[in-house]
């Protein structure tokens, strides 16, 4: 690719804002929830290091105290910010509060945090792609690998807690790194470049935009915007080797973005940036074979909108889907025990151009990471109805990209 992928990141994220259920024929904290029953067929500066503050771990054990919120962004866009944001939410209200930055780590732009909560890790979505490590306790930097590409955008951590995964949208390729007892990673282990198939319209190669463990940790799955493939490997766990499985095509022109399983571990979510869609997946955990239904309606009607993230409920009832043109958030009802999307309403996300969404562990909170007005959303979550409610005024947060609730 070279430096094409990477502007057109930049230029959507720059440029966006001012410009029915459906039944198949099946990394996050609602991806290991219990299955349920068919249910209806920071703007801060400064480094703060554990004297002046709590650690995380340690806040997180108090359920009826502040929380720890991560924030991804930008530090190379114009008014972003200086590294990982630093804050805490109040699980009662939503109110968030900025705490500090780790500084020094460049371009942050998605986190994820180890099983155990003892390190965080950053993309650094640069051309040189890296990821980094740093360890929550004192927020230091453990240093950061090489992803072997372009623009890396999205990581997650293997779900026993020794492979770090992640995805090079430049250069369409995915990269395994091994995770150390201490958190730190160690070189690469793998590289695989999406070659094929050929890229679909409009597009320039291969861009590769997520990559996830399935909930049964038998597969890792790579969603691809460029090829309009959702991947499947088997991670050799000793060698950390990657050898694929199978492929699932969407729609010609569908750009696949991100992929969300629902609870039960056989139906998954898929946003489509490009044609403004979202599919119901069928998951097979025998052999990791994902299989794409029809295209369904994302509440935002004509024109491009471009879908980001969709999310799921812990109890597995209700799922939500960022749209970043439209600046709402759609709410679906999850019906057929995982196996239908049924579109309920839009919500105005109080904010322009929602590049990610997350719920708190508990499903109370929704967090929405506002890209073009440097803020970050936070609404209530009604359990009964899925009702979004905006929790107050949002937070200040340069070129917010990424909000991790803990």
């Amino acid at each position: 690719m070279g430096s094409g992928g990477l502007s057109r990141r930049r230029f959507v994220g720059a440029l966006a804002g001012s410009a029915a259920g459906v039944t198949l024929p099946a990394a996050t904290a609602c991806d290991n929830a219990p299955a349920p029953a068919d249910t209806a067929d920071a703007a801060t500066s400064g480094t703060s290091g554990p004297e002046t503050r709590p650690s995380a771990q340690s806040e997180s054990r108090d359920p009826s105290g502040p929380r720890p919120l991560y924030l991804g962004t930008y530090t190379s866009a114009e008014g972003g910010g200086k590294g990982i944001g630093l804050a805490t939410y109040d699980p009662a209200t939503g109110a968030v509060t900025g705490t500090g930055t780790i500084d020094g780590v460049a371009d942050p732009s998605y986190l994820a945090l180890h099983p155990d909560g003892r390190t965080l890790y950053a993309v650094n979505e640069r051309e040189d792609g890296a990821v980094t490590a740093v360890r929550v306790a004192d927020r230091e930097v453990l240093g950061s690998r090489g992803t072997g590409g372009a623009a890396p955008c999205h990581l997650s951590v293997q779900p026993g807690g020794r492979w770090l995964l992640s995805a090079n949208y430049g250069s369409g390729s995915v990269a395994v790194h091994p995770i150390d007892a201490s958190g730190a990673l160690g070189e690469r282990t793998d590289l695989v470049t999406h070659s094929s198939p050929a890229p679909g319209p409009g597009q320039d190669g291969p861009h590769a935009h997520q990559f996830v463990t399935s909930p049964d940790g038998r597969h890792v799955l790579a969603v691809d915007l460029g090829t309009d493939t959702v991947y499947t490997y088997r991670l050799d766990e000793k060698a950390g080797t990657l050898g694929e499985v199978a492929r699932a095509r969407t729609k010609p022109g569908a750009g696949p973005r991100h992929l969300t399983f629902h609870p039960g571990g056989r139906y998954a979510y898929l946003a489509n940036e490009v044609d403004n869609s979202v599919a119901v997946c069928g998951y097979d955990p025998s052999t990791g074979r994902l299989t794409v239904g029809a295209e369904q309606e994302t509440g935002t009607g004509s024109g491009t909108s471009y879908p980001a993230q969709i999310v799921v409920t812990p109890n597995g009832r209700f799922a939500y889907l960022a749209n970043r043109g439209h600046n709402s958030l759609a709410r679906y009802a999850v019906e057929a025990k995982g196996a239908r999307l049924r579109l309920l309403d839009t919500v105005p996300v109080s904010g322009d151009f929602p590049r990610q969404i997350a719920l708190s562990p508990d499903g109370a909170l929704l967090f929405a990471a506002n890209q073009r007005s440097s803020s970050v959303s936070v609404f209530h979550v009604d359990g009964a109805s899925g009702e979004l409610r905006l929790a107050g005024e949002p937070f200040a947060s340069p070129v917010a990209v990424c909000a991790l609730p803990l």
